[in-house]
């Protein structure tokens, strides 16, 4: 049997699972933050039956890295690399908020484009993740976590930037994305950087938050080691 099917995860802002093959694209999405654990595995498998499909077909997976919270980002690596283990198929790490870039990008008429944009995701406690993009999509920069007011003066999209966009200055582009689109990050896994399966905390669980920036990953490096299962 030839596999030629490509699986996405994404747990960074809820769960997020697409599936991407000769057929096209299809993604389920699980709003609640705090169902990582008993949502990710039966959403993969229902998806999957929808199409027909076994896990025989998967050729290859993606997961998005983060960064987001460490319980969320935990569980979607883990489940990535585990079916990775087990299918004998190869897991890419990706960086959520270049995810969230390319989804934009591809919304908006290339003559509306900034030479410069923020993507940002809900990162709690009245802060937000965040980096910037050239007109490309590339990321500029390692990704950050601050509070809204710190984001550069710059146009911002993203699941986070509705949020607050008072507190933005009322920067929030047009056709935002709403969460990480799982399904055209298998579609675009081969166009989106490699960063490693290192989960991007940025902070640390149940921590209390800084009022400085906080960078772990440098734009367009890949971070070494894994996540334990």
């Amino acid at each position: 049997m030839t596999r030629s099917l490509t699986l996405g995860i994404d747990t960074a802002a809820g769960i997020g699972i697409g599936l991407a093959g000769p057929a096209g694209v299809d993604v389920r999405t699980v709003a609640d933050s705090r169902a990582h654990v008993e949502q990710v595995m039966p959403t993969i498998r229902g998806l999957l039956s929808d199409h027909d499909a076994t896990w025989a077909d998967i050729a290859r997976i993606g997961v998005g890295v983060g960064p987001g919270p460490f319980t969320g980002l935990r569980v979607g690596i883990v489940t990535a690399q585990t079916l990775g283990f087990a299918l004998g198929v190869p897991v890419t790490g990706v960086c959520s908020l270049d995810v969230v870039a390319r989804d934009w990008l591809g919304r908006v008429p290339d003559a509306e484009v900034p030479p410069e944009f923020v993507v940002a995701l809900d990162a709690r406690r009245k802060e937000l993740y965040w980096a910037r993009y050239d007109a490309t999509g590339a990321r500029l920069g390692a990704p950050m976590v601050s509070a809204p007011r710190d984001l550069p003066a710059l146009p911002v999209t993203g699941p986070g930037a509705a949020l607050y966009a008072d507190a933005v200055g009322g920067r929030v582009v047009p056709l935002s994305p709403a969460t990480v689109d799982a399904g055209l990050l298998a579609v675009h896994l081969d166009d989106l950087p490699d960063v490693g399966l290192e989960p991007l905390y940025l902070r640390k669980p149940d921590a209390e938050s800084s009022t400085t920036r906080k960078s772990v990953l440098a734009a367009g490096t890949r971070v070494p080691g894994t996540v334990a299962p």
